[in-house]
């Protein structure tokens, strides 16, 4: 009897001096996604009260802490420690992916020696990440989005609302999109939609539908406008670069209408 194919092993490892607490919950729902957290570890300085939000859940989520003291010149006890328990970790052979929670850059060149191995990286932080990092995961999600918004002071307490996600028009995708189709040279300029989402996020790490305000890549091909969509048996979908009027041959690929 076949077996069902086995959970890809993650290694979590949070820069607790990066990262929100606030984010936790979202975080290990996005993750439960990818694979088994089957590693959690979080990295900081813990005797103070800056990492005290992340202390309050530790138990709720089993992240283990490792402590690591806070020197006169900054956090870097804390980062080190991330980095060689990552490569004890590649270097067991146990995992199929590491997720590197943090905002830092200094974490580029950690994720470039894993997957030199092979091993996925995923990466979770805040717009403020540099590019270097982002571009150096397989895929890497904004956790802004996961934020409360904070009252001001004096206001009177609400309950905390989701933050607004920074959304921008579908037009905006359609570069992005033209490319993943060039890439994939389908035949006849077609190509299927779950390739150029894989192709997506390999070109642009950070790409999700919901950046655009759309609830998946389907929805997001046919809002832009600038494609052709057709239904293969199934729920299986195709498309293409519509063709330009007076063109022959080749379609040419589509850009964002000027405003």
């Amino acid at each position: 009897m076949a077996t069902e194919p086995r959970t890809p092993r993650l290694a979590i490892l949070i820069d607790g001096d990066n990262i929100s607490p606030d984010i936790a919950a979202r975080l290990f729902e996005e993750i439960a996604k990818i694979g088994d957290a089957t590693v959690r570890r979080i990295y900081g300085d813990f005797s103070g009260t800056n990492l005290t939000g992340w202390v309050k859940i530790l138990s709720t989520y089993a992240i283990m802490p490792q402590q690591n003291c806070a020197h006169p010149r900054g956090k870097n006890a804390s980062d080190i420690a991330l980095v060689i328990d990552a490569m004890d970790l590649l270097h067991s052979g146990h995992f199929d992916g590491f997720c590197l929670v943090s905002s830092d850059s200094d974490f580029t060149k950690l994720a470039f020696r894993i997957r030199d191995e092979g091993i996925d990286v995923y990466g979770f932080g805040e717009p403020k990440t540099p590019m270097s990092f982002v571009r150096t995961c397989r895929h890497f999600i904004n956790t802004k989005n996961w934020l409360p918004i904070l009252p001001s002071a004096g206001e009177p307490q609400q309950p905390a609302a989701p933050a607004k996600p920074d959304r921008k028009p579908p037009s905006a995708a359609i570069p992005l999109i033209n490319k993943a189709i060039k890439h994939l040279n389908g035949k006849d300029g077609w190509v299927d939609l779950g390739s150029i989402g894989n192709r997506l996020t390999v070109i642009e790490p950070g790409f999700a539908a919901k950046n655009y305000g759309q609830t998946g890549l389907a929805e997001l091909v046919k809002k832009t406008g600038a494609f052709e969509i057709r239904q293969k048996p199934g729920r299986e979908i195709d498309i293409r670069v519509k063709s330009v009027p007076g063109k022959s041959g080749t379609a040419k690929p589509a850009s964002a209408p000027k405003k």
